[in-house]
Formats: structure tokens, C-alpha cells, sequence
């Protein structure tokens, strides 16, 4: 398993399909007589709190109105194309439509006690529409075709934002959200890491999968973490003097040759380098300086065709307890 791949199991959306997974009924298009209603599936308990219709191949949502007390509302996997009929659950705390068909932010406004909202997988163009969401602290948007970064200027409670896998090109509108720790921009359109200096109390960034080719612009985000980059055009590590703090650093599959300036970084553990263009031993002999390193990736760079590779990496930082996901002895 290369560093890239192991790191989707290290985040915290341990829960969410990979690419390679079947997809579930929400995905595609299903006849009209296969379409569930909702009253065919829930018994409704005026007292329950929690209701749960994952994988129901309900295709609107409806017949809720008794549940007044209800705090929680899990609708994944579904034939779902509106938001609608919330508007007496105001109770509600979290509400997911995880893949289903929707295409528009909507009908939310009495959902003022909302502190998580999951409409990943959808077919959402833009962001709008959440303004009365004010005590929201979790917002999962990933996988839908929104283009811009809007409307977010309210959520100064928000602590996580997921926007990977959309169609965005420039991080901005993001100053307000003084409390956010982990920001999830992976797999879009975006050129420059910008505008993230508000952001002070931001301990996970994720730009993997991008179009960035320089580590710039972190100065401000001292609390950082974990800083992934994979899958971008970066030629050099840089800029990170004032992320002390990092424990994870991710630069797999980049155009790395050196490594470089990273020895300040005492706090570091994770170190993914794989399939870079290091081939300079002198330059991976700086690692001894990471005393907290506990695994290292440099599969598919030329000093891993090196036919003493591992031991020469376990010589030169010896406390290393595991090289491209083998344990080492």
C-alpha cells in the first residue's frame, strides 16, 4: 500500500465510499415503480429521537411532521431530488443525504439547532441557501460540481468543512470561519495554496489531488498538523518553517528531487515522499534529524531501487518503525 493510498484510511472520513466501491441505489437512475415512499418504511414513534433509512430507495422526503423531538435524521443512499418537509424538525442536530440526487441547498432555514449537515455525493452547482444554519459546526459538500468557494461568511461555529471532489479553482470566502481545524479541498481545480492566513486555529489541511506546484502562503496556520499535498506538481519543499507542529506531511506523487528543510519539524512522524524523483542518499540522511519519525515512504523515487535501500534508511534513521508500510525488524 503506498503512503497515498494508506493516508484515505488515516482520515476522518473513515466512512466514506471509495472510488473503487459499488455504488449504492442513489447513484443511478431507477424506474418510477421501484421508488419507495417514505411512509412504506418507518413506523413512527412520535418519542424517537433518532431516525435512520440508509440504502431505502426513498425518493422524497415526507410524512414527518410527528417528529418534533427528533434530533437526528440519516437518509443516505437514497433516490432523494428535493430538500423538503424539514421545516417542523427543528430539533434536528445532524441530517445526512449522503448520495442521493439533489440539486439545490434549500428548505433548511427552521433547522436553526443544525450542527451537522451531509449532502455529499449530490449534484449541487452551488453553495446558498445556509444562512440561518448559524450554530453548524460540521458541513460535508464533497463529490458534487460546485465551482465556487460562497455564502460560508455565517458559520463562525463551523470546525470542519469538506469540499473534495467538486470543481473548484481558488480558495476564498473563508476568513470568517475563525474556528475551522480541518479543511478538506481535495481533488479540484486549484493552482495556489492562498488566503488561508484567518484560518490560525486550523490543525488538518488537505489539498491532495490538485494543480498546486509550490508549498506557500501556511505561515499563519502555526497549529497545523497535517499538511497533505499528494498528487500535485510540487518541486520543492519549502515554506513550512512556521508548522512546527506538523506530525503528518504528505507530498506523494509530486516532482520532488531533495529533501529539504524539514528539520525543524520536531514533531513529525508521518513523512510521505513516494513516487517523487529523490535520488541523492545525502539529502534522506537528513531525516535523522526527525526524531519523532516513525514511518517513512520513498517507494518509486530512484533511491528506492537501491539494493540495500531498507537498511540504509534504517541506518540513517534508526528509530524508524516502519518503510513503505512494512514494518521494519
Amino acid at each position: 500500500m503506498s503512503a497515498s493510498e494508506e493516508q484515505h484510511d488515516q482520515q476522518p472520513r473513515a466512512d466514506s465510499p471509495t472510488e473503487d466501491e459499488e455504488r449504492p441505489p442513489g447513484a443511478g437512475e431507477v424506474a418510477e415503480h421501484e421508488i419507495v415512499k417514505m411512509e412504506d418504511v418507518i413506523t413512527i414513534d412520535p418519542e424517537t429521537t433518532e431516525v435512520d433509512l440508509n440504502h431505502g430507495r426513498i425518493g422524497k422526503i415526507e410524512n414527518l411532521e410527528p417528529l418534533t423531538k427528533l434530533e437526528r435524521l440519516y437518509l443516505r443512499w437514497n433516490l432523494i431530488k428535493k430538500i423538503e418537509n424539514l421545516d417542523h424538525l427543528t430539533s434536528l442536530l445532524e441530517l445526512e443525504l449522503y448520495d442521493n440526487q439533489i440539486t439545490e441547498l434549500e428548505n433548511l432555514d427552521n433547522l436553526v439547532n443544525l450542527e451537522m449537515l451531509d449532502v455529499s455525493f449530490n449534484r449541487l452547482h452551488q453553495i446558498k441557501n445556509l444562512s440561518a444554519l448559524t450554530n453548524l459546526r460540521k458541513l460535508f459538500l464533497c463529490a458534487n460540481r460546485i465551482s465556487l468557494i460562497e455564502n460560508l461568511d455565517h458559520f463562525s461555529s463551523l470546525t470542519m468543512l469538506e469540499l473534495g471532489d467538486n470543481k473548484i479553482r481558488k480558495i476564498e470566502n473563508l476568513d470568517n470561519l475563525s474556528r475551522l481545524t480541518h479543511l478538506y479541498l481535495g481533488k479540484n481545480k486549484i493552482t495556489k495554496i492562498e488566503n488561508l492566513d484567518k484560518l490560525v486555529k486550523l490543525e488538518c489541511l488537505s489539498l491532495q489531488c490538485n494543480r498546486l506546484t509550490k508549498i506557500e502562503n501556511l505561515d499563519q496556520l502555526v497549529n497545523l498538523t497535517e499538511l497533505y499535498l499528494s498528487e500535485n506538481g510540487i518541486e520543492r519543499i519549502e515554506n513550512l518553517d512556521q508548522n512546527k507542529q506538523l506530525e503528518t506531511l504528505d507530498l506523494a506523487k509530486n516532482r520532488v528531487k531533495r529533501i529539504e528543510n524539514i528539520e525543524h519539524l520536531e514533531m513529525l512522524e508521518e513523512f510521505w515522499m513516494n513516487d517523487n524523483g529523490v535520488s541523492e542518499w545525502t539529502c534522506v540522511d537528513k531525516l535523522a534529524g526527525n526524531k519523532k519519525l516513525a514511518t517513512v515512504y520513498l517507494e518509486r523515487n530512484p533511491v528506492a531501487s537501491d539494493v540495500n535501500y531498507r537498511r540504509k534508511l534504517k541506518l540513517a534513521v534508526p528509530w524508524l518503525q516502519k518503510i513503505d508500510a512494512t514494518l521494519c525488524r
